[in-house]
């Protein structure tokens, strides 16, 4: 796919996004108030990071492939028919950033949405788009490490409206949550499904150290199948040789760990130093998450030749 620019005289310090196959100023991208996207959520995204390297003034957009994989597996269920193939979204996204020239780190959000200005929420309209923008952002929470609470409002369902796509209109039940307990002076929300099983934070995965395991909720807890937390699970078997289990927690047992960490595109991988008021561990980030926080960082950069298919370069370099 070619990508193709409009109005080539824009200044530098504008921004630029990438809107139904082209990239284009963002001041020129308007969305009706009669939009469905607007009024009834009916849209999906992604979350994707581009980290940038000093050291070899090179930018790499991480795990973009299966991003839009995911994205378009999203766009299935809602019924968002896109000409676009997982290559040709890639491709949009280098362009993208090249255009803004970002020398920092960088937060890629792609939506998929249904345009339409019909009256009624249904999904079988033909006006489907996509809208491509980024900003840069280096820490998601500003914080080292995180107090956090279970929340009193439950996860969604799979049959209820699917946590393992990114459905806009899912985000209604992470904001609830995020709202109760940031009022209540945490951090961070923690989701519990309706058997009663830790789920998932607002916007990220959980991981637990017990026992000299790592252990994560299964996707049947409703959980996102997250692209970080697949990192994490990569890493901690190969590189640290840990064993790493996928079961359903108990909120008890989140009381007892040794130590618990948040991962996802946005709070990368951040610790968790108190739950609902009880210390985990002994109140400090822990040595697992340590040893995977750095590996993480180094592969975000292809700094390790295992692990750099996860990176794609943005920028051209002279031979």
């Amino acid at each position: 796919m070619k990508v193709k620019f409009l109005k080539e005289d824009f200044q530098m310090n504008e921004s630029y996004v990438y809107y139904q196959g082209h990239i284009v100023d963002e001041n020129q991208v308007s969305i009706s108030i009669r939009s469905k996207a607007f009024n009834y959520g009916l849209a999906c995204f992604e979350g994707i990071r581009a980290y940038w390297d000093e050291e070899n003034e090179q930018m790499y957009a991480f795990r973009l492939r299966e991003h839009y994989e995911r994205l378009l597996q999203s766009c299935k269920v809602l019924y968002i028919n896109l000409p676009y193939t997982v290559d040709d979204l890639m491709e949009a996204t280098i362009q993208l950033l090249r255009k803004n020239n970002y020398k920092t780190n960088t937060y890629i959000r792609p939506i998929a949405y249904k345009g339409s200005d019909k009256i009624g929420p249904t999904l079988f309209d033909d006006d489907d788009r996509i809208l491509i923008y980024c900003q840069p952002l280096e820490s998601y929470t500003g914080k080292g490490a995180l107090k956090v609470a279970v929340t009193s409002w439950n996860r969604i369902e799979d049959n209820m409206l699917p946590p393992r796509i990114k459905a806009t209109a899912a985000y209604l039940n992470s904001g609830l949550a995020s709202l109760e307990v940031l009022r209540r002076g945490y951090d961070e929300a923690i989701f519990l499904t309706k058997s009663g099983h830790v789920c998932e934070g607002p916007g990220e995965n959980i991981f637990m150290v017990r026992k000299g395991k790592l252990i994560t909720p299964p996707p049947y807890d409703n959980i996102l199948e997250g692209i970080t937390r697949d990192t994490i699970m990569l890493l901690a078997k190969n590189e640290l040789g840990i064993e790493v289990v996928e079961r359903s927690i108990a909120r008890t047992e989140l009381y007892a760990s040794d130590e618990l960490f948040f991962s996802g595109t946005a709070m990368e991988v951040t610790p968790i130093v108190e739950v609902d008021d009880r210390v985990v561990g002994n109140g400090q980030p822990g040595e697992v998450w340590a040893k995977i926080k750095e590996l993480f960082t180094n592969l975000t950069v292809a700094k390790n030749p295992k692990y750099s298919h996860f990176c794609t370069p943005i920028y051209e370099k002279e031979e």
